[in-house]
């Protein structure tokens, strides 16, 4: 049962081969890092996340459209994570289109604040004055089970205490879960952005459903690499997705940012923290929080008004 997960790109219509690894959590995000920028992110796919919740021992998914080459495979996992765990990669042929739904059916619904995130089998579950938010299983992922979610929807609410961003931004939507919940908690324009197309769509009919669909646009693009995401300036930035990324992405997440503007990032262990605020101070982007839920960091970073 997925009980928690990071995706980075997504498998295309066609896919139906993968190959599955158990590791540790550490071991897990690294793997899933050298595989999206190793192979081609139009019809691979790389996930990794806890097997049992709260339990040591993390599980690696990557899938790919065509036939893989299990070596370059199992060289790759040995670089980053030696030659025991690529030995243990299991590579089998699956069927395509439905390996995200059988995961995503049986989770339960979260809490986050005023924020309650759950499938439609749960809408039982709703209470007053509550901002509920429907995502069903499909080919994407962010269903807010994920600690790193969780720790963006806190300081979307810590931000609704204290201000109202006029234009944001959500870099790697998934389902739209965070482009979402930004859209009903300040009822402004949401511009989002996911690598590949079957997110866009996810997350356009997730905000459909869920009553944002006049607020949030989403589009294909690689980061921000797209007309809708690059011609504007933001004073909300929100980007879940993974250390490696994050990083690459701070120059351009940076010039995005509006004087004043906040930017909430997540999909990081603690290790990985240091690299990353360091990557934004070199931006010129300083601190301005961190919440950690269940072994996941979240930042909250700010570009001062003046450098």
């Amino acid at each position: 049962m997925l009980a928690a997960g990071m995706l980075e790109g997504l498998p295309p219509n066609n896919a139906a081969y993968q190959m599955r690894l158990r590791c540790p959590a550490d071991t897990a995000l690294g793997i899933v890092d050298a595989i999206v920028e190793t192979f081609d992110p139009a019809d691979t796919a790389a996930a990794a996340f806890e097997e049992v919740p709260n339990q040591p021992g993390w599980v690696v998914e990557a899938y790919f459209g065509l036939p893989p080459d299990e070596a370059r495979i199992r060289a790759l996992i040995g670089f980053v994570a030696g030659e025991a765990a690529a030995g243990a990669a299991e590579f089998a042929r699956i069927e395509a289109g439905d390996w995200v739904k059988r995961g995503l059916e049986g989770l339960p619904p979260v809490r986050s604040g005023r924020f309650l995130v759950h499938g439609a089998h749960d809408r039982a579950r709703r209470r007053p004055n509550e901002i509920d938010i429907e995502i069903e299983a499909a080919l994407a992922f962010g269903t807010g089970q994920h600690g790193s979610t969780r720790g963006c929807l806190s300081f979307l609410e810590r931000i609704a205490k204290r201000r109202r961003p006029q234009s944001i931004l959500d870099v790697g939507t998934g389902t739209g879960v965070l482009a979402i919940a930004a859209a009903l908690l300040f009822r402004v324009p949401v511009r989002a952005g996911d690598i590949d197309p079957v997110a866009v769509a996810t997350a356009s009919a997730n905000a459909q459903r869920n009553r944002a669909g006049p607020f949030v646009r989403a589009v294909q693009a690689h980061g921000i690499d797209h007309p809708l995401l690059a011609g504007a300036r933001y004073d909300l930035a929100i980007a879940n997705i993974l250390a490696g990324p994050l990083r690459k992405l701070a120059p351009a997440l940076a010039r995005a940012l509006a004087p004043g503007g906040e930017i909430i990032l997540s999909g990081l262990l603690p290790q990985d923290v240091p690299g990353v605020a360091s990557a934004y101070r070199a931006q010129k982007i300083v601190m301005n929080g961190r919440i950690d839920i269940e072994g996941w960091a979240t930042l909250l970073m700010r570009r001062p008004f003046r450098p």
